[in-house]
């Protein structure tokens, strides 16, 4: 690719289209091979927590037995069996993952969520993630080394989409993968990711962490709220660099908009939906002031504001904005009642009309740009919202909210209160080095 690609391809050229900086090795054995392939000498597995484990954790944690599990997942209108069995496909999968790493003399070491931590990556040449993309994002989501691969297998196809991830065949032919790595038969890929930078009134940047606490709804808020009483700083401070980067999207938001966000994406490998055990409203909007590409400042009321990379144009933020053809139809043909279209209306028209709007909300992973979403802004002659959507390459925001969240990849929440300013930006520093292999 060109760009910024072409240019790190430039400053390390190796076969299979680039290469990510490898250096710093040397200690541990070569992990360049031959011919400008990749060789790891050690390996971070991390493993997803199946919806059954997490059912049999909740509950066991309860003191309740396999028998009452089976009872109250049946009441819920959860097959037992079926959980049991999509366990079971991702557990064989792993295994199979883990032993063709270790028959090739790798050293492997397998961590589950709670137990996957900055020591671990440091240890590792690559990290793999055995899931789905919700792993693949948490894998990420503690390297901040662009020299040091990430890799997605999906453990589960047939339940799991798997963007992120590796070709399905690999999953069941990891060996196969391998032995491409060697020869260097891939082509490495520089995803972007966002950086944000904390300052204001008040602020606190500790993150809760909603992957790996399980909080509940009610409890992230308490949480946030317990922070914020805890620690009453009036005091101007930052900018803070926040200790992530997203690789998906940044949603800013009130929490009774963005605990719908979180609830939309925290479970997004477990869960075919999300149903929380308690009301809450969706009709607080949220208030704040934008400025895009340092451009003037407008105040603004709505649903939130998502900020996503071109890896995260395919997810979240392309269902924001994708137009159903219905619409397009609909647009169509009041336009040619006017008389502003002069061309036969059918269905190929639509459709391609339909197609080619859509696509164009999609973009690159390795794009050093975002793409801001406004969900649902209110006008009127008090706020205002030129520009609903669009490419930027740094977003600013200041809130004006009494009780709003900023999550990143559904996974780490910051409070973000009146005062906080929050500056969103992409620095190809933080590239994130992944492997693509051909099907």
């Amino acid at each position: 690719g060109g760009g910024v690609v072409g240019m790190l391809a430039a400053l390390f050229p190796i076969g299979g289209g680039g290469a990510c900086a490898l250096g710093g090795a040397g200690s541990r054995g070569q992990r360049m091979a031959a011919g400008g392939g990749f060789r790891p000498s050690r390996v971070a597995v991390v493993v997803k927590t199946t919806r059954y484990e997490f059912e049999q954790q909740r509950y066991r944690f309860a003191g309740l037995s396999e028998e009452d599990l089976k009872q109250l997942l049946a009441l819920k209108g959860s097959n037992y069996a079926g959980l049991l069995e999509r366990h079971r496909i991702h557990t064989k999968n792993v295994e199979h993952l883990v032993d063709s790493l270790r028959n090739e003399k790798i050293e492997v070491r397998l961590v589950k969520r709670r137990e996957y931590n900055e020591e671990t990556v440091r240890w590792a040449d690559a990290v793999i993630s055995a899931g789905g993309d919700g792993t693949m994002l948490l894998a990420a989501s503690k390297v901040f080394d662009k020299s040091k691969p990430v890799i997605g297998v999906n453990t589960d196809p047939e339940r799991s989409e798997g963007h992120l991830c590796l070709p399905v065949r690999y999953t069941h032919s990891f060996p196969e993968a391998l032995q491409k790595l060697y020869r260097g038969e891939f082509r490495w890929q520089w995803r972007q990711r966002i950086r944000l930078y904390l300052e204001g009134t008040g602020i606190n940047p500790i993150p809760v962490d909603l992957h790996e606490q399980q909080l509940s709804q009610e409890q992230h808020s308490r949480a946030h709220i317990n922070e914020r009483f805890q620690d009453q700083r009036s005091d101007i401070s930052g900018p803070h660099l926040l200790p992530v980067r997203a690789l998906n999207e940044v949603f800013i938001g009130e929490s009774l908009s963005s605990r719908y966000a979180v609830c939309s994406v925290l479970f997004r490998e477990n869960f075919k939906s999300c149903k929380p055990s308690f009301k809450f409203s969706l009709h607080r909007a949220s208030y704040y002031e934008i400025s895009v590409d340092d451009g003037p400042w407008e105040k603004q009321k709505s649903s939130g504001l998502n900020v996503c990379t071109g890896t995260g144009s395919k997810a979240w933020s392309y269902n924001i904005n994708k137009i159903a053809q219905q619409a397009v139809e609909e647009i169509l043909s009041i336009a040619k009642k006017q008389g502003s279209l002069n061309m036969p209306l059918n269905t190929e028209l639509v459709q391609k009309v339909t197609n080619d709007y859509n696509e164009s909300l999609v973009y690159s992973p390795e794009e050093p740009k975002m793409f801001f979403s406004i969900r649902e802004p209110i006008v009127n002659r008090v706020f205002s919202s030129s520009r609903q959507r669009g490419f930027s390459s740094k977003v600013c925001v200041r809130s004006r909210c009494w009780d709003a969240c900023m999550v990143i990849d559904g996974g780490t929440s910051f409070e973000f209160n009146d005062g906080a300013i929050a500056s969103i930006v992409i620095d190809t520093d933080d590239a994130l080095c992944t492997v693509l292999l051909e099907e």
